[in-house]
């Protein structure tokens, strides 16, 4: 069984995490940190947390703690990231897992040379919809794959729980950074192939995007769109187009309700299945802790988000240059 530490435990730990472990068969949360020590405690009691901190670098020396959760705002990940791996910890990192490429390298190159574990919460890697669409396409189901489409959208605009995803120095972009990691990194999953080059357009609002459209094109020929809001209801449709069909999900990455997939042939429905993502959250701290514990390998290595952090910065030159930039390969 192994024991988590939560570094800054926040709305997404409570709303996402907390039932996810719940569900889980190899590992519990034993700790959690936040900014002030009442506010720690609080979390702690209310989920029955062993140990609160309101530093980081107790957390991380616990020796409750086997493996760090690091879930700070996205410009914290750098420095809690190196501070776990300096005290010996393996680490899951939340997306982004960085605000640049150069910080996803640093983490990954300290996590190479202290021998230590360092994987990336893309979640819907772990999902039962993503996992059916990338073996329906593994199998030629709708032959090569012509067009893919990712978005992710919902109302994150003023009194958002989260305020400082609108903080540039803190967040390090919009919609982009926020939800279209997830739209990118479950392309290149289900895909299984990499991005060569990124087209942006967006809409600014007080400094960071507030909604966006990418093309990808990826190294097997494959054109896929990004749309990501903050402006936007909620919604996260995954489609793809082949020569021989297509497959669908109307929100093939929500995690609450069952996911419809659908296969379609000269523009009819010619078959469905329903799908169950509610342990997604649940199998990716059991697949981390089973790495942990040498069991198997962890799915989404730190290299796997620093790719995406490449494409991502791709995409916000893109913005500014108005041209196709191209994505450096992560070695």
């Amino acid at each position: 069984m192994v024991r988590f530490g939560i570094l800054g435990f926040g709305l997404h730990a409570a709303k996402r995490l907390m039932p996810g472990f719940a569900l889980a068969q190899n590992c519990q949360v034993t700790a959690l940190s936040r900014r002030s020590m009442d506010k720690a405690q609080e979390s702690a009691w209310t989920h029955n947390i062993p140990l609160a901190f309101d530093s980081a670098e107790d957390l991380c020396q616990s020796s409750e703690v086997d493996a760090v959760f690091v879930t700070t705002p996205n410009a914290c990940h750098l420095a809690d990231v190196l501070l776990a791996i300096r005290c010996g910890k393996p680490v899951l990192c939340e997306k982004p897992m960085g605000v640049h490429a150069d910080e996803c390298r640093l983490m990954v190159e300290a996590a190479r040379s202290a021998g230590l574990l360092l994987g990336v919460a893309q979640v819907f890697r772990f999902e039962e919809s993503a996992a059916r669409l990338r073996e329906r396409l593994s199998s030629g189901q709708i032959g090569k794959v012509v067009f893919a489409r990712s978005e992710f959208s919902f109302p994150g605009g003023a009194g958002h729980a989260r305020t400082w995803i609108h903080d540039p120095a803190v967040a390090g972009g919009g919609p982009i950074a926020d939800v279209g990691v997830h739209c990118v990194d479950t392309l290149r999953y289900v895909l299984q192939d990499e991005v060569e080059r990124v087209s942006a357009r967006g809409t600014q609002d007080g400094g960071l995007e507030s909604a966006a459209a990418l093309t990808l094109e990826f190294s097997r020929g494959t054109l896929a769109t990004v749309l990501v809001s903050f402006r936007a209801e909620y919604r996260t449709p995954l489609e793809f187009v082949g020569e021989t069909g297509v497959v669908r999900a109307e929100d093939g990455l929500n995690v609450e309700r069952p996911i419809t997939l659908e296969l379609r042939r000269a523009g009819v429905l010619a078959e469905t299945e329903q799908v169950s993502n509610r342990l997604a959250y649940a199998k990716q701290v059991d697949a981390f802790a089973d790495a942990v514990e040498g069991k198997a390998k962890f799915p989404v290595r730190g290299e796997d988000g620093w790719q995406n952090q490449e494409i991502l910065d791709a995409a916000y030159r893109g913005l500014k240059s108005g041209r196709a930039e191209a994505v450096v390969r992560v070695g």
